[in-house]
């Protein structure tokens, strides 16, 4: 997988990335752990739009976008499209409706303008082939159809989605603080390690893409130098030379080669911007990872002060069990001492009735 140097990142967003099972064309199968890069380049020179998404050095999304392609919402935060190219159903999880919104829109804004592109060059195809028919003679071929580029309706087909299809679960908020804090903590060590490898991949990228800035900014002053060179050649010409027609036409291929450079200048700054953004997401991420490890130190010390309340519960308890066992033994002396005075009031009471009646 290359991109050549005439596509340019038009718009870019975050999602997970899935794909629909081949063998049950129902479920879905993640083929990105997290959320990714997803974004729209253009290919200036052959008026083809494509969305890319790489997972490091692996493409995960490759698909090119043609008049016959539908991006569909399926609930709030899921969308999906069918490439019959690649012969695979692809699905986004967004983290918000309105990136699901915003990433709709530019779908069918880019394939609106694949439409026009194809049937401009569907135009110039007639044009240039029409002479040729006439002189043959011969019957007019049929140009291409929709459905011989991106397939039939059938194969456009887009399955059922589960219930299933939603990208990722929000954890339950019930859970016993005493019995899973444990659990909690291990889940934020997972989030903290994923973090910390992103981090390092991202550091990575961020070096590369300083030294690709450097070299681009030194391509462009060389450009800036090469379109002042040629300002001053062509000033030159129109002074020196005496043919006109000759001065003029070399002025018109400088003029030519001046846009080129401007042109690929432009390019070049918006190559800048787009390796900007991924700063930016860089930083947003180290920040995500300063929150997460926060968030883990309060974990802790939301543990610990659970540990010393558990403990202070089992003195309590073990010194309330204690009590309950001097209570009872107090209360068998009791028994035991109230047994003996009711024996002495019998036997008082026999004495007293053989009293009574000896009297």
């Amino acid at each position: 997988f290359t991109l050549s140097f005439r596509e340019q990142p038009i718009f870019s967003t975050r999602a997970h990335v899935f794909q629909i099972d081949p063998n049950t064309k129902k479920n879905w199968v993640p083929t990105s752990k997290h959320a990714v890069t997803v974004s729209y380049f253009y290919d200036s020179t052959r008026n083809v739009y494509r969305i890319i998404s790489l997972d490091g050095s692996k493409a995960i999304i490759n698909s090119t976008i043609t008049p016959n392609m539908t991006f569909t919402k399926t609930s709030q935060k899921f969308g999906q499209w069918a490439d019959s190219r690649a012969n695979t159903v692809y699905g986004l999880g967004f983290s918000s409706e309105h990136h699901l919104s915003k990433f709709a829109e530019k779908f069918q804004e880019f394939k609106e303008a694949a439409r026009l592109a194809k049937e401009k060059s569907h135009e110039k195809m007639e044009l240039t082939s029409t002479p040729s028919q006439e002189s043959a003679g011969g019957d007019i071929q049929s140009p291409l159809t929709p459905e011989s580029i991106n397939g039939t309706d059938d194969e456009r087909a887009t399955p059922e989605v589960t219930q299933n299809s939603e990208p990722r679960a929000e954890p339950t908020q019930n859970a016993l603080p005493f019995t899973h804090s444990s659990t909690i903590s291990k889940h934020w060590e997972a989030e903290l390690a994923t973090l910390k490898g992103n981090n390092a991949k991202l550091t990575a990228a961020l070096l590369e893409s300083t030294a690709n800035v450097k070299q681009w900014k030194q391509q462009l002053a060389a450009y800036q130098e090469e379109a002042e060179r040629l300002h001053k050649r062509v000033t030159e010409l129109e002074c020196v030379s005496s043919q006109a027609n000759a001065v003029h036409t070399h002025k018109t291929e400088l003029n030519q080669t001046i846009q080129e450079l401007e042109s690929t200048l432009k390019k070049k700054e918006e190559e800048i911007e787009g390796l900007k953004q991924e700063i930016d997401n860089a930083r947003e991420l180290q920040a995500q990872r300063d929150s997460l490890t926060q968030k883990l130190q309060e974990v802790e010390i939301r543990n610990k002060d659970l540990e010393g309340q558990l403990a202070d519960l089992e003195q309590r308890l073990e010194k309330s069990q204690n009590e309950q066992e001097a209570f009872r033994n107090n209360l068998k002396t009791l028994l035991e001492i109230l047994d003996g005075k009711i024996f002495e009031l019998t036997e008082l009471r026999d004495n007293l009735a053989k009293l009574i009646e000896c009297s």
